[in-house]
């Protein structure tokens, strides 16, 4: 090729087409990997109310990964995000508005909450992460299979299992496992 040849119009759209051709195949390859990555593995949320007082707090933004429940269920003490269940979207909550609470009991769990305690198979939970005791009583009642009771760290101010029932396994999205915001208080939850 001669340099005026290289020069010409014609060759210069086409070496500006073939370097916005690769610019666009990297940018596709970005959005579907990281529709993949918010999908499958996890995702940022941010807390929406004080229901999980003193835990989380308003505007808290955390990481929800997806993985380790494809391995094993959730377990007592994990703090979950998930759909609303059917009950929760009959009084108008959208399915795709996430909860976040604390799994309390699993599939089997005998779960009562009286005289200020929450009951875990006839056995009072040492809940050092609550805002204040339960001003109610539930239950006892055995958490059916493939389901499980929740409950906001913030007991008293909170929509939860002792309001709405159980949750099916179907409904949750993923395990809260790390606040990156705000910076100060960044961690493991």
């Amino acid at each position: 090729m001669t340099s005026k040849e290289s020069n010409s119009p014609e060759s210069f759209w086409l070496r500006v087409w073939h370097n916005q051709k690769e610019n666009l195949i990297l940018i596709l390859i970005a959005l579907v990997l990281a529709f993949l990555i918010r999908t499958f593995v996890a995702e940022p949320r941010y807390i929406p109310s004080d229901s999980m007082l003193p835990t989380l707090h308003m505007g808290d933004r955390l990481v929800v990964e997806k993985v380790s429940y494809w391995l094993h269920p959730p377990m007592t003490g994990d703090i979950i995000v998930f759909e609303p269940p059917p009950k929760l979207q009959t009084m108008g909550y959208a399915k795709d508005q996430a909860f976040i609470k604390r799994v309390i009991g699993k599939p089997g769990d005998i779960v009562a909450v009286a005289n200020g305690k929450v009951y875990l198979n006839n056995q009072p939970l040492t809940e050092d992460y609550i805002a204040e005791p339960p001003k109610y009583q539930w239950g006892p009642q055995q958490v059916a299979e493939n389901e499980f009771f929740v409950m906001g760290d913030n007991r008293n101010d909170s929509n939860d299992s002792h309001v709405w029932g159980f949750l099916p396994r179907e409904n949750i999205i993923g395990h809260a496992c790390f606040r990156f915001w705000p910076l100060k208080r960044s961690g493991f939850v």
